[in-house]
């Protein structure tokens, strides 16, 4: 095969060169945790496509679309090509090229080539491929190269890189039209050298014919001591449920006030960066009718919240009867899909990543002025999540003569361990000095039962064994509006 040939097919960054793979792509894509499976079987369509390096092993950088029920769904692949693979990627297989200039070439997930990985971030920090990937830098931050690249396996909307323990290469597998939430937050976090999030470095674009505009991923500051938050509180809720360790004493509440604290501080910064909007009691009477709306559809879905429609429904009536009392209620630029995972724990302190907001909405949603009161909400459920997966850690040990008195006694340990460190991590928030949670009761419980009813509609179609969690709190917040 001659090189001059391979070069023009690179330099044209031609859509041809996917055509003849994307038969393959289709059911390799079916078994990938960020391709929505809705769309399986679904025809593909070429959108972009560029080939990065002049030698072997290459990248091929494309953008496909699939069309489904659900609309049109465009995906970000990473390929590798080599003329022969060695038998360390024969896992990542996908397809051999039928035709074109790299015919005879192995196609296979570039993200089990380390070479193609580090080839990317040189790529990257040298300015871009032709009409390839390229990062449009944010910040003063130099992005140092010739660190070795590790796939994070902790995602499944996006893919991570991490390379050494300084650079987080992270990819949108389902790429926007700029301006993205995310980039936009942490571009603003960064200017202002926000202690709480990491660094941007820049954002990945593409010149590609058909990837003009879309924003392909970031490069920020990677954490590599940081803990997920999550996973540190599922295990202390675990132990408080059981009685036995650390967690029976409610060690977590220190670490729930301060990531209160670090909430606050990240929504300060937010409202310093992209301002603030004080509601009126319409504004707020329209936020009501929204959550009513989505009660109802909700309900239509998921029938067991039928019986608490009319109690939630007043709740929410309640939010613009209140409205206009006591502290002003304002709007601004929030996390908009906060739990405890997208909380990290440093050696210093809480770290807030993941500003893209709920994967379900609409970009314009997403970027959408909110109450900090929802971001504060969202945290709530979390920590009730988490002690009710704790819960059912512990009474999956259980044996079976377990007395009733020793169940119940579990419950009432889980439920007290939410109590304390949801009590915590407002403190915490209202410590901050930016605003107090508490100064809104009935919105913080209106908006606590609205992401509890969105939270019974992902379960019921993803997770169905865990239902239970959320219309739990859906009892507890309509019993709490009597």
């Amino acid at each position: 095969m001659r090189t001059e040939t391979r070069t023009a097919a690179r330099t044209e960054a031609r859509t041809e060169i996917l055509q003849p793979l994307l038969p393959a792509l289709g059911p390799w894509l079916t078994g990938r945790r960020w391709f929505d499976a809705r769309y399986t079987g679904a025809p593909l369509t070429a959108d972009a496509a560029s080939v990065v390096g002049d030698e072997p092993p290459l990248l091929l950088h494309a953008v496909v679309s699939a069309d489904g029920e659900a609309g049109p769904l465009r995906v970000q692949l990473l390929l590798g090509l080599r003329p022969e693979l060695p038998d360390r990627l024969a896992p990542a297989a996908i397809a051999t090229v039928p035709a074109g200039p790299w015919q005879g070439w192995r196609v296979y997930d570039a993200l089990a080539d380390g070479t193609l990985l580090a080839l990317l971030l040189r790529t990257l920090a040298g300015g871009g491929a032709p009409q390839g990937p390229r990062l449009e830098r944010s910040s003063r931050y130099p992005l140092p190269v010739g660190l070795v690249p590790r796939p994070l396996q902790v995602e499944q909307s996006n893919t991570s890189v991490a390379y050494g323990d300084r650079v987080l290469l992270k990819i949108f597998r389902r790429p926007e039209p700029a301006p993205h939430t995310e980039v936009e937050a942490l571009r603003a976090l960064t200017s202002q050298d926000c202690a709480r999030t990491p660094h941007l470095y820049g954002a990945v674009h593409s010149d590609a014919p058909g990837a003009e505009g879309l924003v392909l991923g970031l490069v920020e500051e990677f954490l590599p001591d940081a803990r997920d938050g999550w996973e540190e509180a599922l295990r202390q809720a675990t132990d408080s449920v059981a009685g036995t360790g650390r967690g029976s004493a409610g060690g977590f509440t220190g670490d729930a006030f301060s990531l209160g604290r670090a909430v606050a501080d990240v929504h300060g910064a937010l409202g310093e960066a992209f301002g603030r909007t004080r509601l009126t009691v319409e504004d707020v009477a329209e936020e009501a009718a929204r959550m009513t709306m989505r009660l109802k559809e909700a309900a239509e879905e998921v029938p067991a919240l039928a019986r608490y429609t009319a109690r939630l429904g007043a709740l929410f009536d309640d939010c613009a009867r209140v409205a206009g009392r006591g502290c002003p209620l304002y709007v601004q630029r929030t996390h908009g899909d906060l739990h405890l995972g997208q909380a990290l724990r440093a050696h210093d302190g809480w770290r807030i990543v993941d500003f893209e907001g709920e994967p379900a909405r609409s970009a314009a949603e997403r970027a959408r002025p909110q109450p900090v009161l929802k971001d504060v909400a969202g945290m709530l459920r979390s920590f009730d999540y988490a002690a009710r997966t704790g819960l059912t850690a512990a009474e999956a040990g259980e044996p079976a003569e377990t007395s009733p008195a020793v169940r119940l006694r579990r419950r009432r340990r889980a439920s007290a361990w939410a109590v304390r460190n949801r009590r915590a991590f407002v403190a915490g928030y209202a410590a901050a000095g930016h605003e107090d949670p508490d100064c809104h009761p009935v919105l913080l419980r209106a908006f606590e039962a609205d992401k509890a009813v969105y939270e019974a509609v992902y379960e019921s179609r993803l997770r169905p064994d865990r239902l239970p969690v959320p219309l739990a709190a859906v009892h507890r917040l309509a019993a709490a509006a009597r």
